[in-house]
C-alpha cells in the first residue's frame, strides 16, 4: 500500500453493496477521505453513513482490507497507480435485496372503465389510429397476429357495447355477454349477444354453455373483429338503414 497523499488523480469504483445485486461504477478523487467517500456513497448505495462499512476488495472480489479510518484518504489504501477498484459498502442495519424487493410496495391499479375514458392511453391511440382490432378492415396489428390472440383481453369486457366488423360480412351491433378461452377452438374469444338475430347459437356450442342468450341472437368472435364503443342498440339511432 502507498501512503503518499496530495494527488488528484481520479479513480474509478466498481459499487457492490449487501442490499442488491448489481454493481455501480463511479469516479472519484483518489485523495477523498474515507468520511467524504461515505457521505457520497451514502447517496448511491441507500446505506446510512453512520452504519456503513467499506470494504476493499481484489479483482476476484475477495476482501483486501477495510477502509475503516474516516480520517484517511483513499489513495492511502491503494496500490501505485492504482486506476479502478472494487468498493463493496456494507449496512448491518439493511437486509440483503430489500431495495429490490417490491412485494411490499402499493401499487396503483387503474380502473379498467376509468382507463377507457383516457385519451393518452395505447388504446385511445389505436382506436384513434384503428390499429389492430380497431381496424375498419379487421386486418390484424402485426404479420404474427392473424387470430388476434396476441390481443389483450382485459381491453374488452362483459357488458360493453361493441360492434362485430368480422371481414367480408355486414357489421352487426352487440353486447359483450363472455371474455376469455372455449373448448372449441384455442385463444381468447368474444361471446357477444347481437342486437338481432343474425347468430348461430344461444350462448352455447355443443352442449357447453358460456352465457345466455336467446336463439339466434348469440356468437362467438376473435377481439380482432370486435371494436368496443359506445353503439346505440338498434332502433334507437338513425343509422338503422345502413346496418
Amino acid at each position: 500500500m502507498s501512503d503518499i497523499i496530495g494527488s488528484n488523480e481520479m479513480v474509478l469504483l466498481s459499487i457492490t453493496t449487501n442490499m442488491n445485486s448489481f454493481a455501480t461504477e463511479r469516479r472519484y478523487p483518489s485523495n477523498i477521505l474515507i468520511s467524504d467517500l461515505k457521505a457520497k456513497l451514502e447517496l448511491i448505495t441507500g446505506a446510512s453513513n453512520e452504519t456503513m462499512d467499506l470494504q476493499l476488495l481484489d479483482t476476484n472480489h475477495e476482501l483486501v482490507t477495510k477502509l475503516d479510518d474516516n480520517g484517511r484518504r483513499l489513495e492511502s489504501y491503494l496500490s501505485d497507480n492504482q486506476s479502478k477498484v472494487n468498493i463493496h459498502v456494507m449496512d448491518t442495519n439493511t437486509r440483503v435485496g430489500e431495495f429490490e424487493d417490491l412485494s411490499g410496495v402499493e401499487k396503483f391499479e387503474l380502473p379498467q372503465e376509468d382507463y377507457q375514458k383516457r385519451s393518452d392511453s395505447v388504446l385511445a391511440f389505436k382506436m384513434a389510429n384503428k390499429l389492430g382490432r380497431f381496424g375498419q378492415t379487421g386486418q390484424t396489428a402485426g404479420a404474427g397476429d392473424q387470430s388476434g390472440d396476441g390481443l389483450l383481453e382485459c381491453d374488452i369486457n362483459v357488458g360493453q357495447r361493441c360492434e362485430v366488423c368480422v371481414k367480408g360480412a355486414a357489421k352487426r351491433r352487440a353486447t359483450v355477454e363472455f371474455v376469455g378461452n372455449t373448448h372449441f377452438k384455442t385463444g381468447i374469444w368474444i361471446g357477444v349477444k347481437y342486437d338481432e338475430p343474425l347468430g348461430k347459437n344461444d350462448g352455447s356450442v355443443d352442449g357447453r354453455r358460456y352465457f345466455q342468450c336467446p336463439p339466434k341472437y348469440g356468437g362467438f368472435v376473435r377481439p380482432i373483429d370486435c371494436i368496443i364503443g359506445d353503439f346505440p342498440e338498434i332502433g334507437c339511432d338513425s343509422d338503422d338503414d345502413v346496418l
